[in-house]
């Protein structure tokens, strides 16, 4: 092997490394059973961002207005309350954030059911944590989602 593959390797990321050494991982989604494209596949990690957007802003917008007294500081640590509560109301019971609605995302259960309360709080608190929602594994979902036995499908 020479540099100019291995530097390329390293650059792609260790799937593209195991691919093109004949390893086969299929589609985001094979091993639960979505689809590969189209309604009910894996949501796409854009997607998924811009709906934790969409959803971010409105909790900057309501603890601002609502619980902060005017004061921007504060209100980001109302937010992240807010946030807490907004996605464990919501996604324990309709399945999808207003972000994730906008999006057209929504979270079901590994085995395609509604996400219950007691999974919807494991995965809302570690969502607020940040740091497992960044860990993902070879289906795209983040650790909040693993230990939640959650996936975030299209709609």
């Amino acid at each position: 092997m020479d540099n100019r593959q291995a530097i390329g390797s390293w650059l792609s990321g260790p799937r593209a490394a195991a691919e093109e050494m004949g390893a086969d991982f299929g589609h985001r989604g094979e091993r639960l059973g979505l689809p590969e494209h189209g309604p009910g596949s894996v949501a796409p990690v854009g997607r998924r961002f811009g709906a934790l957007a969409v959803d971010w802003a409105l909790c900057m917008l309501i603890a601002y207005a609502l619980f902060s007294g005017g004061d921007a500081q504060s209100a980001g640590n109302w937010a992240l309350g807010i946030l807490l509560v907004m996605n464990i109301l919501t996604v324990g019971t309709v399945g999808c954030t207003p972000g994730k609605l906008l999006l057209r995302l929504r979270v079901i259960s590994e085995n395609g059911g509604r996400l219950g309360l007691g999974r919807a709080v494991a995965r809302s608190v570690l969502l607020c944590l940040a740091v497992p929602a960044l860990v993902w594994d070879r289906d795209s979902r983040g650790l909040h989602d693993r230990l939640g036995r959650a996936v975030q499908i299209r709609v």
